[in-house]
């Protein structure tokens, strides 16, 4: 644990002075201009943050400390007799600032996770209050909460810490959470699907394989799936909901727990993680109407065509900065291609894909009609027999915490401040039009 504790402060010590270095000779200089359109619709294309894990290109899509997935696929460590990366070895390419691991550095994380793996009683017990019918989003929630009690930088920061150890309370508090994350999803799964029927964790397994196994599927090819899904899935560069939510609530020295559980709420919602569920739910949907396990090409676009008519969306299909098919849905299918080419579910998958981007692409508000992320993977979920669709939420979230929590390790490190931004009134914006007032600041 020391060794990648070490390394990763050798590292941030590195790029403090680079920062500091940049602000004295470029401080000043501007890297973009704000339109009223963004300031009204979403903050859309405004830079305005640094996020040191990952960069996502509107071409190439998400890069991993400059690596593509083709390239995670290729290079990071496997397991023994897989084909898919070990999320291991993501994690500490994001904090250790893009050094590829060894096969020796994720299996010492392995085990360093595995030691710290162990949940309070209290968590499940806070977990058990809640009625089994609560969204497994909701407890997910409710459980990072109860172990937020175990905080070392809310404790430390309580006796008096120094700020130049911001850092080292967070990296702890980082490492505890995603260690005992699998823990907590596999038994709120377990109890709300599975008749609370825990299975306990095998210390022999990865990190993904072991949450495989604490769910109750053994079969290797779910394992690999776990493996590429918290891979994939892990971080999105810094703009999006869970991830900006998770760095703004951590900016105001709330400790990764509470900074984490409040990314969750936002990962929760339709249009962020939420959308996957919302996809395999359409995909039903269609197949019922239709009276069809495999409907044809032309019986998705008339589907589709009606969809858009009555005023709805195609869930999965656009992304705010993608301009091509997202690589993570294209990995996805890769591996649908290689384990499942027969599953009729799967082949519906490929055959929307096939038919919905020209569809998309006459609608000329629609700049990219091409599929994303969550496009695919409740289709793989369900080959092995993951058919609770409202629990895919929580797998989304269970990954993204490799990516927000490398973040957060690094904006301690960095010493990165309150994100303060400036806000503005539409009556204050009417009388900058009229020339008689100005809202910029400047």
């Amino acid at each position: 644990m020391d060794n990648i504790k070490d390394k990763f402060k050798q590292k941030a010590d590195i790029v403090t002075a680079e920062i500091k270095a940049l602000l004295k000779e470029h401080g000043d200089k501007k890297i973009g201009e704000v339109t009223l359109s963004q300031v009204y619709q979403g903050m859309r294309g405004i830079t305005g943050l640094v996020t040191e894990t990952s960069l996502l290109d509107a071409q190439d899509g998400i890069r991993f400390r400059g690596y593509s997935i083709p390239e995670l696929q290729k290079n990071l460590p496997k397991a023994p007799g897989g084909s898919e990366p070990l999320p291991e070895g993501l994690f500490l390419l994001m904090l250790l600032g893009g050094e590829l691991p060894t096969d020796a550095d994720v299996q010492h994380l392995t085990s360093v996770w595995q030691r710290r793996s162990h949940v309070p009683n209290h968590v499940f017990a806070t977990i058990e209050a809640l009625p089994v019918s609560t969204h497994p989003m909701t407890q997910f929630v409710v459980a990072i909460m109860a172990l937020q009690t175990e905080s070392e930088f809310a404790k430390n920061y309580a006796n008096g810490m120094n700020k130049k150890d911001y850092w080292d309370a967070s990296f702890d508090d980082s490492m505890d959470l995603i260690a005992r994350l699998p823990r907590i999803a596999a038994y709120i799964y377990r109890r709300k699907y599975k008749q609370g029927e825990h299975i306990q964790p095998n210390g022999l397994l990865d990190w993904a394989g072991n949450f495989a196994h604490m769910m109750g599927y053994d079969d290797e090819g779910f394992k690999e799936l776990m493996r590429l899904y918290m891979t994939i899935h892990a971080d999105h560069e810094g703009g999006n909901v869970s991830a900006h939510t998770t760095h703004l609530v951590g900016s105001a020295l709330s400790d990764p727990y509470l900074s984490f559980a409040a990314g969750m709420n936002g990962l929760a919602g339709p249009l962020h993680g939420l959308a996957n569920q919302e996809v395999i739910k359409w995909i039903y949907e269609l197949r019922e109407q239709l009276g069809s396990d495999l409907p044809t090409k032309d019986q998705i676009a008339e589907y589709v065509k009606k969809t858009l008519s009555e005023g709805k969306v195609v869930p999965g299909y656009g992304h705010a900065v993608l301009r091509k098919t997202d690589p993570r849905f294209t990995a996805q299918m890769e591996f649908g291609k290689k384990h499942m080419p027969d599953d009729t579910l799967v082949q519906t998958v490929w055959n929307v894909y096939e038919t919905v981007p020209p569809i998309l692409s006459t609608i000329g508000k629609i700049k990219n009609p091409w599929p994303n992320i969550d496009a695919h993977s409740g289709a793989l979920l369900v080959h092995y027999g993951m058919v609770e669709y409202e629990f895919y939420t929580v797998l989304f979230g269970v990954s993204r915490a490799l990516g927000v929590m490398a973040s957060l390790c690094w904006d301690r490190a960095l010493g990165l401040p309150l994100e303060r931004p400036k806000s503005i009134t539409t009556d204050s914006v009417k009388l900058w039009l009229e020339g008689k007032g100005n809202i910029w600041g400047d």
